[in-house]
């Protein structure tokens, strides 16, 4: 059964847009886990767009869960992450220009800078490394030669597919990915773009995958019928329920 691990960054950038103390990620993050979620994730991005230091310190003080700190390789953010050592690091690609994360890490074209921040991630204690990744067999076959012990498989094209035909294309492309992944002796995690609509298709048809980060969607909701009713229809949703 997956875990879901809901994501916290749209608070802040709540938060951030008219420069207040509220509404707070930390305090999201707890209501969040009160109504289910099994772990939180959030990006410190170099230009701390949403989330900032002090809510990664609270964060890993407080959350109960699984703690997903998503991160580049930026020295001082790999440094941060390290500080912190949370449960899981994702390394994922950052445009400054970017409104969201667009699509997965060229792990084939680079190696070498993801092992190194890799690296540095383990010695300071963190034990599950994962890299986000497209559904596509030579990326995850590299990221597995990165010594990464998870990949997270991005899950875009298949929310954002135009037509049913397509939408059942990339369900494939995903489901071989995750098997690809497996086989590998890579744990399988899933995210970007998944919602109430789309996860139950996702969860029936792609083996293999141990937990799924969700943000926007739960927190979409939230705003018209609050955090813990989001949370807890998105939790049925995952589990199956």
């Amino acid at each position: 059964m997956m875990n879901l691990l809901i994501n916290v960054d749209h608070v802040g950038t709540l938060r951030n847009a008219r420069e207040e103390s509220f509404p707070d990620p930390v305090r999201a993050a707890a209501r969040c886990e009160q109504a289910g979620a099994d772990g939180i994730v959030f990006h410190l991005r170099e230009d701390r767009r949403h989330i900032r230091e002090r809510d990664v310190h609270l964060l890993n003080q407080t959350v109960e869960g699984k703690l997903d700190f998503e991160l580049s390789t930026d020295e001082e953010v790999v440094s941060i992450c390290c500080d912190v050592a949370p449960d899981l690091a994702t390394l994922v690609p950052e445009r400054r220009e970017e409104v969201t994360t667009e699509g997965g890490l060229d792990v084939v074209s680079d190696p070498d800078r993801l092992k190194n921040a890799i690296a540095q991630l383990y010695d300071a204690g963190v034990e599950q490394v994962s890299l986000f990744v497209d559904p596509v067999q030579e990326q995850i076959e590299a990221a597995a030669q990165t010594k990464a012990n998870c990949v997270e498989l991005h899950t875009g094209d298949y929310a954002d597919a135009p037509t049913e035909e397509a939408r059942m294309q990339e369900i494939e492309r995903l489901a071989h990915a995750a098997s690809v992944a497996h086989e590998a002796g890579l744990r399988v995690h899933a995210g970007h773009g998944l919602d109430y609509n789309n996860v139950p298709l996702f969860r029936e048809r792609v083996p293999h995958v141990a937990e799924v980060s969700i943000g926007f969607a739960v927190m979409a909701r939230a705003m018209l019928v609050g955090m813990d009713p989001a949370v807890r229809d998105m939790r049925a949703t995952v589990k199956g329920y």
